[in-house]
């Protein structure tokens, strides 16, 4: 086994400036904000503007966790993106933002594990970076949401909205870093959460369409899982995590999950409120955000988890 670990050096996120509230949308459809509040928390969201597209969201993410880092573009050799949303077919999103960086070398490329993808991209960069193949990394999960959505269905378009979150992981023999990492996956539900649409089926992206409460069902008993098996496998006592940090998909299911794991809801990090659902981005963004405020520090022990599309799911264990 590699004495290396992949270590957070650096962190950042971005939102969108243009909030939009749980009134505004019930002047759009049939909704209101006690309806939203009650059944998933969620208070606002944020939008991008017309022509701001997902590449540029993780850029502004990027450049903050460069500057978090003290290191510059070029102390890059590798960039992976999670996105379901990305700018365009092809090329990646993650070789748009190594463009718009500067970067000449190293390789680029996304993920497409939906809610899931920042938590399977963190896994594929601490392989990379462990191996020696890579020396430092920039994990981003970006969204812009907004754009698949129908705004005439309210059971999905009050979930979403859009924003970015990076981390850069260098290679180090440190103590700090990812610790381990739990992936799963189980085509057999792929239709209670997916889009309508896609380039081979209908030559178009489609809306998200979600069965709301057979995703909720899933949700809290496969990230349950996934994070015991995770504990479990490194001999970790659920008590000793500092934070939790889970996909800001649902506060019941977040509030689900913690409790079915004897989590103190204390140590839960939560800001559904104010970002709603932004799939790939939601667990740098809680992150980032809990770091801003305080709250998590370096030496915390943090748990994360996510499920989304696919289904997919997983968890990672890392101090930070």
């Amino acid at each position: 086994m590699s004495d290396f670990r992949a270590r957070l050096a650096g962190q950042g996120y971005y939102l969108p400036e243009r909030v939009v509230t749980n009134e505004e949308l019930s002047t759009r459809v049939e909704t209101s904000d006690e309806w939203i509040r009650a059944r998933t928390g969620i208070r606002e969201r944020r939008i991008a503007a017309e022509g701001e597209t997902t590449s540029d969201l993780g850029f502004e993410a990027a450049k903050q966790a460069l500057s978090d880092a003290r290191l510059s573009a070029d102390d890059i050799d590798l960039i992976i993106v999670a996105t379901t949303t990305p700018d365009l077919v092809f090329p990646a999103t993650a070789a748009l933002i190594q463009k718009k960086l500067g970067i000449r070398h190293g390789a680029a490329f996304d993920i497409q594990a939906v809610c899931s993808g920042f938590i399977y991209a963190l896994a594929v960069a601490d392989g990379l970076l462990k191996g020696g193949v890579f020396q430092r990394a920039l994990v981003i999960g970006s969204e812009t949401m907004s754009r698949i959505l129908n705004w005439e269905d309210r059971t999905t378009c009050v979930l979403f909205g859009d924003g970015a979150g990076a981390w850069i992981l260098d290679r180090t023999e440190s103590d700090s870093g990812l610790l381990g990492y739990d992936l799963r996956s189980e085509g057999h539900y792929a239709d209670i959460l997916k889009t309508s649409g896609g380039v081979s089926a209908t030559q178009s992206s489609g809306f998200l369409e979600m069965e709301g409460p057979a995703v909720f069902k899933h949700a809290v008993t496969k990230i349950s899982n996934s994070m015991q098996r995770l504990l479990e496998r490194e001999n970790v006592d659920v008590n000793d995590v500092d934070w939790f940090v889970p996909h800001q998909a649902n506060q019941r299911i977040l509030e689900g999950v913690a409790d079915k794991l004897k989590i103190d809801r204390n140590r839960v990090v939560s800001t559904v409120a104010v970002h709603g659902n932004t799939s790939a981005a939601s667990v740098p963004l809680a992150f980032g955000q809990a770091v801003s405020d305080g709250r998590i520090k370096r030496g915390n022990l943090c748990l994360l988890e996510a499920l989304g599309g696919g289904l997919t799911w997983g968890s990672v264990l890392m101090r930070y």
